[in-house]
């Protein structure tokens, strides 16, 4: 299955979720696309709300069904709550962590970043887009991608980096410092759900 591409806003709707990270296709009609809008009132059925769950937490993090799935069964073969593991992998991929420290404005730019070799991690390049990272990585912009506008508009407005993380915005690198904890991921999202839709 391929990645989704299409508009993000009328995606975000759909499932309730900013997709962007800004919240603005919420602002105007916090409700699901659709020529009866406001007035849906379908209720959803417990393989509904699953299906639903996982595709807002494949979307946000812009993974295709495969990766997302490769990633569920990699958590679950590590000690501890499966949902949880799941979560704490996803944000561990190297083009999250490109956009959690500003250097994108969206993750979709973050792994344009990524795939065409301006990221480094530990002085190396990587242009793999899920590539784990590990605590104690640092993640660095190359010297002669610095210059790079998308880089320079993301620090702009950029003014959050997760506690996880610590960020020199001179040198333009970061450094993965420690797992996140759940309760620093995503709050909308259930993955107690998305391990019902697996298990299925």
């Amino acid at each position: 299955m391929s990645r989704y591409t299409g508009s993000v806003w009328k995606k975000s709707r759909r499932l309730g979720i900013s997709l962007t990270g800004t919240g603005k296709e919420l602002d105007k009609r916090p409700y699901a696309p659709g020529q009866h809008g406001p007035n849906q009132r379908k209720k959803q059925s417990e393989y509904g709300l699953q299906l639903q769950e996982k595709q807002k937490l494949r979307f946000t993090y812009g993974l295709n069904e495969r990766q997302f799935r490769n990633l569920f069964d990699k958590a679950g073969k590590q000690k501890g709550i499966h949902g949880e593991n799941f979560m704490i992998l996803l944000e561990s991929r190297l083009d999250n962590l490109v956009y959690r420290l500003g250097l994108a404005r969206t993750r979709r730019q973050a792994r344009q970043l990524v795939n065409h070799g301006h990221i480094l991690v530990d002085g190396s390049r990587v242009d793999i887009p899920s590539y784990l990272v590990k605590p104690g990585q640092v993640i660095a912009v190359r010297e002669r991608s610095q210059k790079l506008d998308i880089i320079k508009e993301a620090i702009e407005v950029n003014n959050f980096v997760p506690e996880y993380t610590t960020f020199d915005a001179d040198k333009l690198e970061g450094t993965f410092t420690r797992l996140p904890e759940r309760s620093e991921l995503p709050a909308e999202i259930n993955e107690a759900l998305i391990v019902e839709f697996y298990s299925r």
